[in-house]
């Protein structure tokens, strides 16, 4: 694949462009790549502060509630460093040519739930299956 050098400021891929051309490409490989910039900002930002935020607090409330605002902190970017692998995984598809075909049925996945959720590797349909599926086991 080449890479689409000029994507103008307002494109969005549309339905009536053959499904995962440069264009429609390049268009998600920016996405990914500015938001895995954001969450990565997002991360330094944390780190920083947790280290400036180490002090001594001697009111016992207090410290619970900046221990607790801490530990809710790191979980989020828990989440997110999960959620950058994913980024670097479309990536990947993208750089492979997988990216925007369902993992289950090889089917196009459709471009709002892509641009909704560009990491996504399952059609709506095939991701219901599997969460009815998960449920169903849950259960048991």
């Amino acid at each position: 694949m080449k890479p689409e050098s000029f994507l103008p400021d307002d494109y969005r891929p549309a339905e009536d462009e053959p499904f995962m051309n440069d264009k429609q490409l390049e268009y998600f490989r920016r996405k990914l790549l500015a938001w895995k910039s954001d969450l990565l900002a997002d991360s330094r930002d944390t780190i920083e502060g947790l280290q400036q935020a180490t002090r001594n607090i001697p009111d016992v409330t207090d410290r619970a509630s900046e221990e607790t605002d801490r530990a809710i902190e790191l979980r989020t970017r828990d989440r997110q460093r999960k959620l950058v692998a994913k980024i670097d995984a479309a990536l990947r598809r993208i750089e492979d040519g997988e990216y925007g075909y369902c993992e289950v049925t090889g089917e196009p996945i459709s471009l709002k739930r892509l641009d909704a959720r560009p990491i996504a590797t399952m059609s709506l349909e095939a991701q219901e299956r599997h969460e009815r599926r998960e449920k169903v086991h849950r259960d048991d």
